[in-house]
C-alpha cells in the first residue's frame, strides 16, 4: 500500500492538480469533459492535459473515451483508501501517552 499511497499523494502534489481533482469530486459520478474542467479551473488546455495524465497515472482520476469525448472522473474508492491510509494511525501516540500519564 505504501507505493500506491505515494503515487496517489504525488499525483495530487500541486495546486493545479488539486483544483482539477476538486472539480471532478464536485461533479460526482457523471464526471467532466476536458472543456468543462478548463472552464471550472481556468487551466490552459495543454497544461490541463498534462495534469490529467498525471492524476490518472496516480490512480486518482479515471478517463473514459466516449466517441470523440473523454469523460474524466474522480476515483472515489482510491481517494477514500488514501484518506484511510493517512488517518489509520490517527492519534495512536496520544493513546499511549495518556495511559502512561495516568
Amino acid at each position: 500500500m505504501w507505493e500506491t499511497a505515494a503515487a496517489g499523494f504525488s499525483a495530487m502534489g500541486s495546486e493545479a492538480r488539486l483544483k482539477v481533482l476538486k472539480a471532478l469530486v464536485r461533479a460526482g459520478e457523471a464526471g467532466l469533459t476536458v472543456g468543462e474542467i478548463q472552464t471550472r479551473t481556468g487551466i490552459a488546455p495543454s497544461t490541463l492535459a498534462h495534469h490529467l495524465r498525471f492524476l490518472a497515472a496516480g490512480g486518482v482520476v479515471e478517463q473514459e473515451k466516449i466517441g470523440r469525448t473523454t469523460i474524466n472522473r474522480a476515483c472515489y474508492g482510491e481517494l477514500k483508501a488514501l484518506a484511510q491510509f493517512i488517518l489509520a494511525e490517527c492519534c495512536a501516540d496520544e493513546v499511549g501517552k495518556a495511559a502512561n500519564d495516568g
